[in-house]
């Protein structure tokens, strides 16, 4: 076992980007920064001013809204919305403490996926720090449903989500995605995602105030079974990478990150929210464990190779 793989990760140094919210349209500059060991993920607005919020943890009790996003309260009437996608990335390369600060009430859409915020992570380099990582282990299964949909979260030796998607047209109809995961894997096969919609629903959601800031450029846009994008697809299962992507990012709200397995079909931002309140609603759930009593067997990207895309990962010790 690699004993870096013990100790907590933070950022070793704060990351900015300026974007606009995909639903609000409003411009939006978020920053990520350090955060001290056993803090988890910290969120703040910049007000204006000279104000700032209160800054709280980023936590599924907070969550006011799954509407096609996942919004937090942030308590005096301050809300953030589409955080999903920066915890994503967060926690899906493995961070563990982190500092959140937007000027905004949406956090910037980009691409529509997680991967200029994985990318800067990356390339930027990760800090350990001294304390032992923490893991939230499922060691009883619970489920919720609606309909014939649902989430699950279910004991397992490790870090593993197993999603499945099925639409009713054929440029995405039935897809599954099993995923162990690891930081690369994450980095690699998951983080360049993107969210996606339907031309048929467009009206819709901008009259209810949805979708304001939706493009070709942070969307996949699909119409009669077409993608309309030009590039096409990243993936030829992009859409239940997306989803996984989406899981990552709202699983984090549970304040660790998961010893098990997460299962869902049809899934989507609420019954990930309620999965974590299901565990959550009795301590015979779950346990908190140490790292150093888990098999942790892999290990970020120490391994990468010398012509990897980006570099480093692990910048400092201290």
């Amino acid at each position: 076992m690699n004993r870096l793989s013990t100790r907590q990760r933070t950022l070793s140094g704060s990351l900015s980007f300026a974007g606009y919210g995909v639903h609000s349209a409003q411009p939006v500059t978020l920053t990520l920064g350090p955060a001290p060991a056993d803090s988890g993920f910290l969120i703040r607005r910049d007000l204006g001013g000279g104000k700032m919020s209160e800054t709280v943890p980023v936590h599924f009790s907070r969550v006011t809204r799954t509407t096609l996003c996942t919004t937090l309260d942030l308590g005096n009437s301050v809300s953030v919305a589409t955080i999903e996608h920066v915890t994503s990335a967060l926690s899906g390369l493995g961070v563990d403490n982190a500092l959140i600060t937007l000027d905004g009430p949406e956090c910037p859409i980009m691409d529509g996926s997680a991967f200029p915020f994985a990318q800067a992570i990356v390339q930027q380099g990760l800090e350990i720090q001294p304390a032992q990582r923490k893991f939230l282990k499922v060691i009883r299964a619970v489920t919720v449903r609606n309909n014939d949909a649902f989430a699950a979260l279910e004991p397992y030796n490790g870090r593993a989500l197993d999603l499945e998607i099925d639409f009713d047209t054929k440029v995405i109809g039935r897809q599954r995605m099993i995923f162990d995961w690891t930081p690369r894997r994450y980095f690699e096969d998951v983080s360049r995602a993107r969210t996606f919609g339907f031309v048929r629903d467009a009206k819709i959601l901008r009259q209810a105030g949805y979708a304001l800031g939706s493009s070709l450029d942070n969307s996949i846009t699909l119409h009669d079974d077409r993608v309309l994008n030009p590039g096409g697809l990243r993936f030829e299962d992009e859409f239940v990478r997306h989803k996984l992507l989406d899981a990552i990012g709202d699983l984090s709200l549970g304040g660790l990150p998961i010893w098990g397995r997460f299962r869902s079909y049809k899934g989507g931002h609420a019954l990930n929210a309620h999965v974590l309140a299901g565990l959550f609603a009795s301590e015979a759930n779950y346990e908190i464990v140490g790292a150093e009593d888990l098999p942790l067997e892999f290990e970020a990207f120490d391994d990468q190779p010398e012509d990897f895309e980006v570099r480093p990962y692990l910048r400092s010790v201290r």
